[in-house]
């Protein structure tokens, strides 16, 4: 690699952006690994970014949530760019053209995901009758590396395709069990579609390795983020009911969440069922260290979501109706990142220690030289004294806010004792925006900042990606064309060659 295009690493002293892939703008419903993927890229480049960080690419479930998906493994069939397809012959690029077009102002998923299958399907179609030589050989190549779950997640695809969308547990005693002679007979049957799903994923995993490297040319590193828990109605838990607290008929016995926090008076339940520590541990944790070897081959860095939960588990017993009625049980803790360390080294991690961070927390952190997460909205807070901004360690990553979070201009704007003693503490006339905020952030001695997409456009609450416990409208901000232009990328780039961060 030529002198100057080394990735970044944690540790050095960079800055970067987050910015869900499905928030680009594009012509087909929501953003994917396209054209206009390569577009933020560069960007980064021209701001002097050293990062990009998305949230979770998989599929999503009925929410929309990529925190709530039926896949920990597979990616997103509406992240697979038709333009691409269609550059490579597979689609007619004049019928990507006269589709109604879509909304680039908000991401439209039931439409995009609707278009979308259809046309996945004609370019498999496509490349099922012109495909060369090569291009089946790396399909199959790509097939046998990543059976341990592709496997399991085309054929549960497959079937919940013939099942109208039916939850797993609702498929027969022989298909939920899974029952070899009664998988061996649906894998017959429902071959075209396994091989189509198989397809997609090909196309979805060549698609990021083409954007990590046009990200590496710049000198941008890709960050994933790594869900804790996968979906009850998973392949992940369909294919692995021997490591969830699940009853003899697959439902599970409790169900994970937390408790009541800084955004949810009563906690969040988010339903997914609890993992089986000590079954993992018996097999030395092959599973999870399977998902850290899959994330890791496509981006730079992780983000562990839910680092709490390696330490202790909100655990709520099912049917509960709210997860104030959970209780804490055990995680794995420093057992299972020994585990990572002796398999791994100790990979590039962020650990996600928001919420109810106890100092065995933060010790089990500190003992794997983890990075934590700061989020100045959060640090002036009444019950933030001890973790004011400038007690922010080196070894952490800084955020303005997170996905979670309300815009930096929308949480300066509704006012309230904390967005005032913001204003306070950063000095000044009394009138900070978002730029003195992301300013304030780049002065600190933190490693590493990271500054929501929104917040570099000074969006208000209409731009905010999620708010915690309610289950609908969220997960829908998008770009629009233009709108991160070379003021904003100019500005950025002061600021990073400012305070040290370019490099």
């Amino acid at each position: 690699m030529p002198i100057g295009h080394r990735p970044p690493v944690l540790g050095e002293r960079t800055s970067g952006v987050l910015l869900h892939l499905t928030s680009l703008p594009g012509p087909h419903g929501v953003g994917d690994l396209g054209d206009e993927a390569v577009w933020f890229a560069d960007f980064l480049g021209r701001a002097r970014q050293s990062w990009w960080q998305v949230l979770p690419l998989g599929p999503t479930g009925p929410t929309g949530s990529p925190y709530d998906g039926p896949s920990l493994f597979a990616g997103s069939s509406l992240l697979v760019s038709l333009a691409r397809l269609a550059d490579e012959g597979l689609l007619d690029s004049a019928a990507l053209a006269t589709d109604p077009a879509m909304s680039s102002g908000e991401a439209d998923r039931d439409a995009a995901a609707a278009f979308r299958d259809r046309q996945l399907r004609s370019a498999f179609a496509a490349f099922g009758r012109d495909a060369p030589a090569e291009a089946r050989a790396e399909l199959e190549t790509f097939c046998l590396e990543q059976e341990a779950w592709l496997g399991d997640w085309a054929l549960f695809s497959a079937l919940k395709k013939a099942m109208n969308g039916a939850p797993w547990t609702e498929w027969g005693t022989e298909l939920r069990e899974r029952d070899p002679s009664t998988l061996g007979r649906a894998r017959m049957t429902l071959g075209p579609e396994i091989r189509f799903q198989r397809f997609v994923q090909w196309r979805f995993f060549r698609q990021l390795s083409a954007l990590r490297a046009a990200c590496a040319e710049r000198t941008v590193g890709l960050i994933g983020d790594l869900p804790f828990y996968p979906a009850h109605d998973s392949a992940d838990v369909w294919a692995h009911q021997d490591l969830f607290q699940l009853d003899e008929h697959g439902r599970p016995t409790s169900v994970a969440g937390v408790p009541p926090d800084y955004f949810t008076p009563l906690g969040q339940l988010w339903g997914n069922p609890i993992y089986r520590w000590d079954a993992l541990r018996e097999r030395d944790y092959a599973w999870w260290l399977g998902r850290l070897r899959h994330g890791l081959a496509s981006f730079d860095a992780l983000r562990l979501d839910h680092f709490v939960g390696f330490e202790r588990v909100w655990t709520v017993p099912s049917g509960a109706r709210s997860a104030a009625e959970g209780r804490y049980t055990d995680g794995p803790g420093r057992d299972f990142l020994m585990a990572v360390a002796d398999a791994l080294g100790m990979p590039p991690l962020i650990a996600e220690d928001l919420g109810a961070v106890t100092p065995a927390v933060e010790e089990l952190r500190d003992q794997f030289d983890l990075p934590g997460m700061r989020v100045l909205h959060f640090s002036f807070s009444e019950g933030a004294r001890a973790d004011r901004p400038h007690r922010f360690p080196k070894r952490c990553v800084v955020y303005t806010g997170t996905h979670d979070n309300d815009t930096s201009a929308g949480w300066l704007a509704a006012g309230g004792k904390d967005a005032a003693l913001a204003r306070d503490y950063m000095g000044g006339d009394g009138r900070a925006t978002h730029w003195d905020l992301i300013r304030f952030g780049q002065m600190l001695a933190a490693d590493t900042v990271i500054i929501p997409a929104q917040d570099l456009l000074g969006l208000g609450s209409e731009a905010r990606m999620n708010v915690p416990g309610v289950p609908d409208g969220n997960w829908r901000w998008r770009l629009r064309d233009g709108q991160l232009g070379d003021e904003v990328a100019a500005r950025l780039a002061r600021l990073a060659d400012l305070y040290g961060r370019s490099r």
